[in-house]
């Protein structure tokens, strides 16, 4: 398959806020955006891929206005890389599998947690309610809120 009918495809699947976002490394804007406030329990999975990547356990308001995690749910399938961009230096999280830009992780989170605050833009993730799990085909992560 080109790299084109993929890009294709996504642009058919994804919003255009979505797309900017995972392909594109754009940003939403903060405190107005799907999830930032987001208090149900389940999992935020790769909007591209569909691979698990956050849980609702490790979500805290860290007052930013985007959804802010102490941790994925597997390093694995989290890819972290510097950034330059905006006269910055930080660091770029994004999916392991999709390539999808996700957000950043500062070092400001709680401390009693690691002090990482994954700082995650919802137009990169879809959630699965906790009570959702299982028709969605993502029932081995219901352990998590047992």
């Amino acid at each position: 398959m080109s790299a084109s009918k993929d890009t294709s495809d996504l642009r058919r699947r994804l919003t255009p806020l979505q797309y900017a976002v995972t392909q594109e490394n754009a940003t939403e804007p903060p405190f107005h955006n799907e999830y930032w406030n987001n208090q149900r329990e389940g999992i935020y999975v790769d909007v591209v891929s569909g691979v698990p990547l956050f849980s609702s356990q490790d979500q805290y308001d860290a007052g930013c206005g985007w959804p802010s995690f102490t941790k994925p749910i597997s390093d694995a399938e989290i890819v972290e890389r510097t950034d330059t961009s905006h006269g910055m230096l930080r660091t770029e999280v994004r999916s392991a599998q999709a390539d999808s830009h996700l957000g950043h992780v500062f070092e400001d989170g709680p401390v009693v947690t690691g002090g990482l605050r994954y700082c995650i833009n919802s137009a990169a993730l879809r959630f699965i309610p906790k009570e959702d799990l299982e028709r969605e085909g993502y029932g081995a992560y219901r352990k998590l809120f047992d």
